[in-house]
């Protein structure tokens, strides 16, 4: 490399660009200076350094929305887009719920609090630099900096076997995607430096270079094998058919906060990476990507929602209905190719999945005891008699998830239908009906049992039910806004409908 291609190089680290990242980093490292220095009757108030830092560079990040340039930076490794920045902007909410909740559980447990909150930090940053990934590279280290502080968060309380066991499960999972991942990035970079083939590149691991190499051969038995591979790594991430095995064990396992953690982040980390794939890289092999997606779009929503019918733990259930989640925003990624409105479409449900999910994590943190993996439909027996508030937060959150009119998950789900509608993917549409009308019968059954059965005192010998965490002012802010934005957001887009124009 002669030195004006270094000068060229350096010339595009943009640090700027990568402000909110840095910002998380250098806040997480002093979380852990902060734990060194104060006393320890100080350490009680470093989350709400967290936290505070978080709300900061949301707002920051709002504030200064249009102003980030949209362009390359660090050599084309990162692509600055309008919708990274949503994706950003997502992230740093999640984090935020992610810290609220933590602080709920954590106390529960004798388990260090600093550390959890520095992952946590960790994690939002490397999802940010994900969804703007443009380079392989960029990609594999991002993901695998999200999935390794995964490995630490599932199995977090150490005194727990469930969550130990859980986090051996998403260890030996996680291994096997990213070996899927990481076999198709080779076997696409290997076949596009082959010279005897038309446009073939060096530098295939840029999504452009890569693109227009396989514009130029589009039947390729290496690049298809490549390509499935690579979505059967990105599958894995977004808890889609048949890749989902690992949910339920590691959702019942893990902390609460952490399962809300991997059921929103993660998912939309996923998702972030998989539109990019498709809109941008894999497009001329629309041919292979798109009846793919469609197979694991239709099996997913109809795996996710028939086995969450036999859940009694809520850990479980709540997973198993991601998976049936992760179809539906599949079936906006398999309409992205031929419905002007997919992507934006893709957005608000994300948003619209974000709000109820943590309305309901919310009240499971609340209602859950020490032992966290132990979370049963018949603990939320009486919950509306005992605690108005929390049965009402509930039954918001779950309608919405259920699609229910008039609230966000219901427009959102109706957005992703008419994307499909003008993809012209009637089949799975159908299917997606169908699995709209299932999953009402399971959300509906928590519900029954918060709103209408009544707490009967056990036996002896019986188990008990653990005793409700009180809502404190921050929680019950938290919740309150977050089922408030769910009725809202249901008759009223505001600017989030303003992405449904998004291409």
């Amino acid at each position: 490399m002669n030195l004006e291609a270094v000068k060229l190089a350096a010339d595009s680290n943009q640090w700027g660009a990568i402000f909110p990242e840095l910002s998380l980093a250098c806040l997480a490292l002093v979380l852990l200076v902060l734990e060194i220095l104060l006393p320890k009757k100080l350490h009680a108030y470093i989350p709400d350094v967290a936290l505070a830092g978080l709300v900061g560079l949301l707002g920051g990040l709002l504030v200064n929305f249009k102003s980030v340039p949209l362009a390359y930076s660090f050599n084309e490794l990162l692509h600055h887009t309008v919708g990274g920045q949503v994706m950003r902007a997502f992230f740093l909410l999640v984090a935020i719920l992610v810290c609220v909740l933590g602080r709920i559980t954590l106390a529960k447990q004798n388990v260090p609090r600093t550390e959890f909150y520095h992952l946590v930090l960790i994690i939002t940053g490397a999802m940010m630099l994900l969804a703007q990934s443009n380079h392989f590279v960029m990609l594999f280290v991002a993901l695998e900096t999200v999935t390794i502080g995964f490995y630490i968060l599932v199995s977090y309380f150490r005194t727990s076997t469930a969550s130990l066991e859980a986090g051996l499960k998403y260890l030996v999972m996680g291994a096997l995607s990213s070996g899927l991942l990481l076999f198709g990035i080779v076997l696409l970079y290997g076949v596009a430096g082959n010279t005897a083939l038309p446009s073939h590149t060096a530098n295939a691991m840029h999504f452009q270079a890569l693109a227009q190499f396989l514009a130029a051969n589009p039947h390729h038995f290496l690049a298809n094998v490549g390509i499935v591979l690579v979505l059967a790594g990105v599958a894995f991430k977004i808890g889609a058919f048949p890749f989902q095995i690992w949910i339920p064990d590691v959702y019942q396992g893990a902390p609460t906060p952490v399962t809300a953690f991997l059921a929103v982040g993660s998912k939309a980390a996923g998702f972030a990476v998989l539109v990019v794939l498709a809109r941008d890289v894999f497009v001329s092999y629309a041919w292979l990507v798109t009846p793919v997606l469609t197979v694991m779009a239709a099996a997913t929503i109809l795996f996710g929602n028939l086995a969450a019918l036999t859940q009694h733990n809520v850990k479980r259930l709540i997973g198993l209905s991601g998976v049936s989640h992760a179809g539906f925003l599949l079936l906006g990624v398999v309409a992205m190719t031929k419905a002007p409105m997919a992507q934006g479409a893709i957005y608000f449900y994300l948003f619209a999945y974000l709000i109820a999910s943590f309305t309901v994590f919310g009240v499971m943190a609340h209602v859950a005891g020490a032992d966290d993996s132990d979370q049963e439909l018949d603990h939320y027996a009486g919950l509306a008699k005992e605690n108005p508030f929390l049965a009402a937060v509930l039954a918001v959150g779950l309608g919405s998830l259920a699609g229910i009119p008039p609230l966000a998950g219901f427009m959102g789900k109706l957005f992703i239908f008419i994307a499909a509608y003008q993809a012209g993917a009637y089949g799975l549409l159908a299917i997606a009906a169908t699995g709209v009308v299932i999953s009402i019968y399971y959300y509906f059954g928590w519900i029954k049992s918060a709103i209408f059965e009544q707490w009967t005192p056990p036996s002896d010998t019986a188990p008990v039910r653990p005793a409700r965490t009180p809502v404190t002012i921050v929680s019950g802010l938290t919740l309150g806004t977050l089922a408030l934005a769910s009725v809202v957001l249901g008759f009223y887009q505001g600017p989030l409908g303003h992405w449904l124009s998004m291409k």
